[in-house]
Order: C-alpha cells, then structure tokens, then sequence
C-alpha cells in the first residue's frame, strides 16, 4: 500500500552486503524506475556497487527461475525481485501475479535467502507510476534488513 505505516526498522548497514537483483523487461519504464531507486538507496545503506549483482528477464514470471540460480550460487545475503504486471482484460493478470509471487516466496524459503518483492501488482498505469519509486526504495530496505536480521539469527 503506498505511503503505509512500514514502522521503523531502526539503523540499516549495508556495507559488506551483497546483493542480487532480478528485474523483468516487460513494462520496461516502471521496472527500470524500480531498478534507479532501489540501486540508490542501496548505495545510500552502504552497498557497494560492485557488490550489487543486476540481472533481467522476460517478464515477471521468468523472475524465479533467475532468483533460483542466483540463489544456488551462495554468493548472496540478499535478492531483490523487480516488476510489474498490469491488469489487463484476461485472466493472465492473476495467472502471472499468482505465480510468480509464489515462485519467488519459494526460492526465499528453499534456499534460506531473503528476496524482496517488489513485483508491482496494479490496476493500471497510473498505479504503477504512484507506486515505483517507493517501492523501489522498499526493496532495498528489506534485503538489507533481512540480510542483517538473518546474520544476526545464524
């Protein structure tokens, strides 16, 4: 939800962290929106740029599968899915915002990896536009955070 009560997560560091990010080409506009504010508010925490791996994709469903691989690599504290699925006036919006969320909680849970999830889900454009550059600044926050929080619970 834009400008929702997130709470306060208190001081994020980000250095040392490395970072995957899988953004998908389609609606390229708002996923390289996403894409600009998440790698500079990453930077902001701390990551270093060459610490931050950025990789695309097709489209949101292919996301997983790149997340997966990137995962098995182990080289990672933390991923970041990027996109954007539109509804349009078929069912694919649910088949494509279903799946590939679910594909993306999977990887995070089988491989024990923090993936935040900023596959934007809306009802149009406008939507989109309102949501990327918040979004995209969330995304950071929550690998950074989860990738902390992870280290400290291991």
């Amino acid at each position: 939800m834009k400008d929702a009560d997130k709470g306060v997560a208190g001081e994020l560091d980000g250095h040392d962290l490395r970072i995957g990010i899988v953004q998908a080409r389609f609606n390229a506009a708002i996923t390289e929106k996403l894409l600009e504010t998440c790698m500079a508010e990453l930077q902001a925490l701390g990551v270093a740029p060459k610490h931050i791996r950025h990789v695309t994709v097709p489209g949101a469903l292919e996301v997983p599968l790149a997340l997966q691989a990137m995962a098995e690599q182990k080289e990672y504290d933390a991923l970041v899915a990027l996109g954007c699925i539109i509804r349009g006036e078929t069912y694919h919006f649910e088949l494509v915002s279903n799946e590939s969320g679910a594909g993306v909680t999977r990887v995070s849970l089988d491989h024990g990896t923090p993936i935040a999830n900023a596959i934007l889900t809306v009802e149009n454009d406008e939507q989109a536009w309102a949501r990327a550059d918040e979004k995209g600044r969330d995304a950071a926050r929550v690998a950074v955070e989860m990738a902390n929080l992870l280290e400290d619970l291991s």
